[in-house]
C-alpha cells in the first residue's frame, strides 16, 4: 500500500471538508467469512487515514440486509453487496448505484445437496419434493432459480425455507433440509455435508455469471463523492497488493483474522476470487455496459419466479463510474 497515496488523500479529504458540508464519518457494511484485500486496508486503518474521517464497519449475513441498512442512513456503503439483492432493491425503487465491482467469483456461490440423497447433476429431477434453505433475494438465490430453470424443476415441488448462509448450513448439517445453497464460509460447511450440481465454470456457460459490487445510496454518494473515491482508491490499492504474490504472507494472517477466519481457509477462499483492476471494470464486460445488462436479466428471471413485482426497464442510471473514475486518478 503506497503510503504517500494514503496520507496525501488524508490531507486532501481535511481540505475538502473545511470547505464544504461532508460526512463526519462513514459507516460501511461488509461480510465476515468473505475474505478480501480490503481487509488489510481496513484492520491497518488506511481508509481512516485516506478518507480523513472515522470509518465505522459493520457486518451482515446477508445483501438484502445491507439494502435494508442504507435505506434507513444507518451504512453509507456496502462492500461486496450481491448484485441480485442490489437488484431487488433497485426493483423496489430504492435509490442504490453500484460504484464498484468487488469481486467476481463462480466457486464460491452455490447450492449443495446432501449427500445421503445421492442426486447429482444427471438425477436433479430427484429434487422435486425437497426442502431447500435458500437465502432470499441474494445472489444465492439467483444462481438456485437459474440451475433449477436448467434442470426443469418445478419450482412450486420444493420447499423452499428462507435462511441465511450459516443457517442453511447448520441445517444441512442436521438434516433439516436437503439443499442448501449459500456463499463463503457457510458454503464450505455446507460442502461436508453434500456435493454441489455444478460447478462454477459450468454456472458460467450457462450465464450465471457471480460477482459482488461496492454499492451506496445515491443521495449520500452524490453529496461525498471525494469520499468515495478516496475509498474507491484505497480498495483498489488493496486488491494491487494482493496480486503481487510477494505480498500474500504479509496481508493473509490479517485478512484472515478481520474476516474470523484461519488463514488455511482464507487462503482456500481468496483463490477462488478474482479482483478485476479498475481499468478492466471500466470496460463493456463489467460498468461499460455488462452490468447493466446482467442486473436486467436478474430482475426479469426474479419476476418470472414470482420473488419481485416488477424489473426497471433498464438499470443504468444505478451504475455510477464517477467516483470510480476519480480514484483511477489517484
Amino acid at each position: 500500500m503506497t503510503r504517500t497515496r494514503v496520507l496525501t488523500g488524508a490531507v486532501a479529504a481535511l481540505a475538502l471538508m473545511a470547505g464544504a458540508a461532508q460526512a463526519q464519518s462513514v459507516t460501511v457494511g461488509y461480510f465476515l467469512e468473505w475474505p478480501m484485500p480490503f481487509e488489510y486496508a481496513k484492520a491497518k486503518g488506511l481508509y481512516d487515514e485516506a478518507l480523513g474521517v472515522p470509518v465505522n464497519w459493520v457486518s451482515f449475513d446477508t445483501g438484502t440486509a445491507m439494502s435494508a441498512a442504507m435505506a434507513s442512513g444507518d451504512v453509507h456503503m456496502s462492500v461486496s453487496q450481491g448484485v441480485p439483492p442490489f437488484v431487488v432493491a433497485a426493483s423496489a425503487g430504492q435509490d442504490l448505484q453500484i460504484l464498484d465491482v468487488a469481486v467476481s467469483y463462480a466457486d464460491n456461490d452455490n447450492c449443495v445437496v446432501r449427500s445421503e440423497l445421492e442426486i447429482d447433476k444427471d438425477s436433479a429431477g430427484e429434487l422435486a419434493g425437497k426442502k431447500v434453505a435458500v437465502p432470499l433475494g441474494t445472489a444465492a438465490h439467483y444462481g438456485f432459480l437459474k440451475q433449477m430453470n436448467h434442470f426443469g424443476v418445478d419450482l412450486a415441488s420444493l420447499e423452499i425455507v428462507d435462511m441465511a448462509p450459516p443457517d442453511g448450513a447448520a441445517a444441512i448439517a442436521q438434516g433439516a433440509v436437503d439443499m442448501a445453497c449459500g456463499w463463503g464460509g457457510a458454503l464450505r460447511r455446507m460442502t461436508e455435508h453434500g456435493n454441489v450440481l455444478l460447478t462454477g465454470a459450468e454456472k458460467e456457460d450457462l450465464g450465471i455469471l457471480v460477482f459482488d459490487v461496492t454499492s451506496g445510496p445515491a443521495a449520500w454518494v452524490a453529496e461525498n463523492s471525494d469520499l468515495v473515491a478516496e475509498f474507491l482508491a484505497v480498495t483498489a490499492e488493496a486488491n494491487a497488493m494482493w496480486a503481487d504474490e510477494a505480498n500474500h504472507a504479509e496481508m493473509l494472517p490479517v485478512i484472515a483474522k478481520d474476516a474470523g477466519m484461519d488463514e488455511a481457509a482464507t487462503a482456500e477462499t481468496l483463490a477462488t476470487f478474482v479482483f478485476p483492476t479498475v481499468e478492466e471494470q471500466m470496460t463493456a464486460k463489467w460498468l461499460g455496459g455488462g452490468a447493466q445488462e446482467f442486473m436486467k436479466g436478474v430482475a426479469d428471471v426474479f419476476v418470472e419466479a414470482g420473488s419481485i413485482d416488477g424489473a426497471l426497464d433498464s438499470y443504468a442510471d444505478h451504475v455510477n463510474t464517477g467516483p470510480l473514475q476519480s480514484a483511477s486518478a489517484m
